[in-house]
């Protein structure tokens, strides 16, 4: 294995409150992919500052080797003082980058360089950001929640960006599919300490709950042993005084190893509050079609909703989801069609931009509606305290107000908000956003629970899989299709999964040979191929495997973990050569691939 760029040993930090981070170790080694994962608050975001620099942890030690660059985009970007997004990528990247790669990220973004900074939203500064963070191909990529705010065509699009990278990365995300695809080892950062996995997140789940439940078998005995010591302390402590000294310090460390015992952070007890049942058919729309300006966002559509059904709505950003998810509803009128909704339909709507949260309002406010300390959930009462607790709040939160909430607690807030009132109709509009695993399985699980019926606005394709029973996908030209099953099984079905509107996306620009004067019928001339690039057809080939087998060779000679130590002018010019001879091959079998189209082509 190779040597590690970048090591972290014995993190403390504490934020004038419970520890956050107690011993914490990891190292990043050259092509590595890792994840790290835990509950929201665990500490992942402030770790991987400190991995990158950018906080001083109050103990430990960050060790870096020499040369290594690291870029690390976080959640929240500060654009300020650029007057271009195309200034501000252009920022991030070193002498010896490529300049073009700028201009190419941002265009993948769908940014064309001259847009003001300060006028950006959220969404699209973080995708600045993260065209800005991939530029200049870094030895150590740190990405703090990367696919957030992106749709479905910009994240297949970074997945196959990242696989292609030869850094090593560290990833934070909440999108299973996301880190299951990209990753091949997890860090599981729990209790202020970091556990290691050799395996990527797909293996991560099943390993974690072996762990949990060895340690509550550890703790189970732990109760045992001390309710015995106890039980001898009471009426066995005539035997000999110094063996029983002995027995009571032992005694007493163990009380102590159970008061220090911190374990698992207790679940969200999450329950939807039921209405009556709906008419057998909840929604029923005839012919709707929706248009701005010159724009189709929904054009004759058809769309019977079943009590019990669970449907995904799917699209690229722009699309019309949300238009789609309104009119379906009846919070907006349609231009032409009809919407009939069924008999006692009791609807409660998850809003994707928590914007129906008062900044200054406290969670007691908003969960009472600010009326006394019970919540009403359904047809009972609960103590506010006690349904805090239930989504994982403490009580001395009860008078916080919103703006001081992370992401993920202003999405806990929401759920435990429209959780509380009846209803048979979920209308949920990307509910996954900054909730943690371990929430998003219990919201999977409410879900599947749940005997009314759920309309659903989400990106994210394993929350998708796991929950809806048929998928509504974005065509073209404000068109709409229904497939049954999930989203996997919508891919099935199409052959491909959601695109990017042909409208935003980047059009490659034609070739010499195929302009032609407006309005001439000539036809185009086919594409030529000379001895120079027919020679190249046959020898790239060639030259491709040796490449390959070089590379084969380089690793080989890079795993051998005291070559770092015993010479480390070696390791270089060996990483440097393996890099040129990657780069190599990259560029070739684009080479390669280019001359073969234009072969066929001519064929043809």
């Amino acid at each position: 294995m190779a040597a590690p760029l970048l090591i972290l040993r014995d993190i403390h930090l504490t934020f004038g409150g419970p520890t956050l981070l107690d011993g914490a170790e990891m190292s990043v080694s050259a092509g590595e992919r890792l994840c790290l994962v835990g509950r929201n608050g665990s500490g992942k975001s402030t770790l991987l500052k400190i991995v990158a620099g950018l906080i001083q942890p109050d103990k430990g030690e960050r060790a870096l080797q020499q040369g290594t660059s690291v870029r690390y985009l976080p959640q929240e970007p500060d654009m300020a003082g650029f007057e271009t997004t195309l200034a501000y990528v252009e920022a991030g990247l070193g002498p010896s980058d490529e300049a073009y790669r700028a201009s190419y990220l941002l265009s993948q973004f769908g940014f064309n360089g001259d847009e003001n900074p300060a006028l950006l939203s959220g969404g699209e500064a973080r995708r600045c950001a993260l065209a800005r963070a991939l530029a200049p191909a870094p030895d150590v990529l740190l990405l703090d929640e990367p696919t957030n705010h992106l749709d479905l065509p910009a994240i297949e699009w970074l997945e196959a960006e990242l696989s292609s990278m030869r850094s090593a990365m560290v990833l934070i995300s909440h999108d299973r599919r996301f880190l299951s695809n990209l990753t091949r080892t997890t860090a599981w950062l729990d209790c202020g300490v970091i556990r290691r996995l050799d395996r990527g997140f797909a293996d991560f789940e099943a390993w974690r709950d072996d762990m949990l439940e060895q340690e509550e078998v550890a703790r189970h005995k732990l109760d045992r042993k001390i309710a015995r010591e106890e039980d001898w302390v009471r009426y066995g402590v005539s035997g000999r005084r110094k063996r029983n000294q002995k027995r009571l310090g032992d005694l007493h460390s163990m009380r102590q190893d159970r008061r220090e015992y911190r374990g698992a952070t207790g679940n969200v007890v999450m329950a939807a509050a039921e209405a009556e049942n709906a008419a057998k058919l909840v929604i029923e729309a005839k012919h709707i079609a929706k248009s701005y300006g010159d724009r189709a966002i929904v054009s004759d559509a058809s769309i019977r909703v079943a009590r019990g059904d669970r449907i995904g709505i799917v699209g690229p950003n722009g699309a019309g989801k949300t238009t789609l998810l309104n009119m379906l509803t009846g919070t907006l009128a349609p231009d032409q069609g009809t919407v009939k909704l069924g008999a006692n339909i009791e609807m409660v709507t998850l809003d994707q931009k928590r914007e129906s949260l008062h900044p200054q309002s406290t969670l007691r406010e908003i969960l009472t509606q600010g009326h006394g300390d019970m919540v009403a959930v359904g047809d009972k009462t609960k103590h506010v305290i006690g349904y805090m607790k239930d989504f994982l709040f403490g009580s001395e939160q009860a008078n916080t107000p919103v703006a001081r909430l992370s992401g993920g607690e202003r999405g806990r807030l929401m759920l435990a908000r429209a959780l509380a009132r009846p209803s048979n109709l979920l209308v949920l509009d990307e509910p996954t956003n900054d909730l943690d695993l371990e929430t998003l399985d219990l919201l999977q699980e409410m879900l599947a629970d749940y005997s009314g019926t759920v309309l659903l606005v989400s990106h994210d394709r394993d929350f998708l899989d796991r929950v809806v029973t048929s998928v509504i996908a974005f065509e073209e030209d404000g068109r709409w299709m229904t497939y049954a099953g999930g989203y996997s099984d919508m891919v099935t079905q199409r052959g491909h999964g959601v695109k990017a509107r042909t409208a935003d996306s980047p059009q490659l620009k034609p070739s010499k040979a195929a302009k032609q004067p407006s309005g001439s019928t000539a036809p185009v001339r086919k594409p030529k191929i000379g001895f120079k690039e027919k020679h190249a057809l046959e020898t790239l080939p060639g030259k491709l495997e040796a490449w390959r087998k070089d590379v084969v060779r380089l690793q080989a000679k890079l795993a051998d973990p005291k070559l770092f130590a015993r010479d480390h002018a070696a390791f270089k010019q060996t990483a440097d050569e393996l890099e040129a001879v990657q780069a190599a091959i990259v560029k070739g079998e684009e080479e390669w691939l280019t001359l073969e189209m234009i072969r066929e082509e001519m064929e043809a």
